[in-house]
């Protein structure tokens, strides 16, 4: 474990995470190695992110932005130094390798053999450092013929059979509006990082971690996998609801919005009844059972959308609440927001940007709002210290000055050279 991380300017309140000490270095780009990166930040490790002084992470130019902050990227850079250098050169690759050095952990999510291109593959890492994890994030793996190909979360959720199970049947599966297969490769890969430390623990030694969009993708689906292998069942797309699950679905209240009723389970069905003031539904042969609700899926969604349509949302999700029964509403980011549940558990939080100050044309002081650390942790919760630095490079200086001790001299060689920006 490394020294104390460190935590520049424009801190926000939070307390020490339960990596706190620990240091990472990020490789990669856009959202899967970043976002392990960020995990690893969230709790507390000093994250330095390395980006080519040409070529910075293409993630800085995506989504809304306003007078120079880019909120995608304050998101995904959050709690992490940025810095530049460039890895194509002997020098860059150097001073990588020292900075590897000192380091607990390596995340990159380049295509397979980037880095044993450049030299600084994993051999070279722990001839440097026996006890660096290292976390390779990628499309398809480090082995296997595709290994080699191009990946996006797109084409992961596709080849993975994630995205044939969205939407409805006989249409087109749609794509969630979010990058889902890189966000849970990010996981998984946050996942084995801290398996991997904790093995260190007994070892000694680190080890690659080697997460794969396609995998990660596969990993949540359920019983598709034992299903189809031992009955030949292939699940398919069942729109708003599972199919021969019941009741669970969506349905419209008098003022035109949506509610999820969610009562699939005997004791919760016979709950709904009582909502309904239909009592005896709940002993109806149709209805008596999960394995009956299945068989009448079709009707049980006609009574339930039928009652629901005669209560507005807020009245029917409170009847709902006082009678035991899961609901709740279908919002969006703007109802999220002033959620009374997420308000009092103070969900959202400032993110910072120490790059920028309100004298910056046209930057709006006030911190953007953004999701805090998930899991709570009870001692050691860690938080969102700063967001991303909009400034490719901010902490380099910073970086190598207090990490490997060089001085102006060396830095102004460096820079002249275009080993760092």
């Amino acid at each position: 474990m490394t020294s104390e991380a460190h935590s520049p300017a424009g801190e926000q309140s939070s307390t020490a995470g339960p990596l706190d000490g620990y240091r990472v270095l990020e490789l990669g780009t856009l959202i899967a190695g970043p976002y392990c990166g960020r995990l690893l930040g969230d709790m507390g490790a000093d994250v330095i992110k390395i980006e080519a002084p040409d070529r910075p992470d293409p993630l800085r130019d995506w989504g809304q932005a306003q007078g120079g902050h880019q909120y995608f990227w304050a998101v995904h850079a959050r709690n992490k130094r940025c810095m530049s250098l460039d890895l194509r050169t002997d020098a860059g690759r150097e001073i990588f390798l020292e900075l590897a050095a000192t380091a607990d952990v390596v995340v990159e999510s380049f295509r397979p053999g980037t880095l044993e291109r450049w030299g600084i593959g994993y051999d070279e890492l722990v001839a440097r450092n026996p006890r660096l994890v290292l976390a390779r994030v990628s499309g398809y793996g480090q082995t296997g013929p595709y290994a080699a190909r191009p990946g996006y979360a797109s084409v992961a959720e596709g080849i993975s059979g994630l995205r044939h199970l969205n939407g409805f049947p006989g249409q087109a599966p749609p794509r969630m509006a979010l990058s889902i297969g890189d966000s849970l490769a990010g996981l998984f890969a946050f996942q084995g990082v801290l398996a991997a430390l904790l093995v260190r623990e007994r070892t000694g030694r680190g080890q690659i971690v080697d997460a794969a969009l396609t995998e990660a993708s596969l990993a949540i689906q359920e019983s598709t996998v034992p299903d189809y292998h031992k009955t030949g069942h292939v699940r398919q797309p069942s729109g708003t609801r599972l199919d021969r699950v019941a009741p669970s679905n969506l349905y419209r209240s008098a003022d035109g919005l949506w509610v999820i009723i969610a009562a699939n389970q005997d004791t919760v069905f016979r709950r709904l009844t009582a909502a309904m003031e239909r009592p005896g539904l709940a002993d109806d042969p149709r209805y008596v059972n999960h394995g009956a609700r299945g068989e009448h899926q079709d009707e049980l969604d006609e009574l339930i959308g039928s009652w629901a349509a005669g209560f507005t949302a807020t009245d029917l999700i409170e009847r709902l609440a006082e009678h035991g029964v899961v609901a709740g509403p279908v919002n969006t980011v703007a109802e999220v927001m002033t959620d009374p549940q997420f308000v009092a558990r103070g969900i959202f939080v400032d993110h910072a940007d120490p790059s920028l100050s309100s004298e910056d044309a046209g930057f709006d002081p006030v911190p953007a709002k953004g999701v805090g650390v998930v899991p709570r942790l009870s001692e050691t919760a860690g938080g969102v210290r700063w967001g991303g630095a909009s400034r490719p490079g901010t902490h380099t200086d910073e970086v190598l000055s207090e990490v490997l001790g060089y001085d102006d001299e060396r830095l102004v060689q460096l820079r002249e050279k275009g080993t760092i920006a």
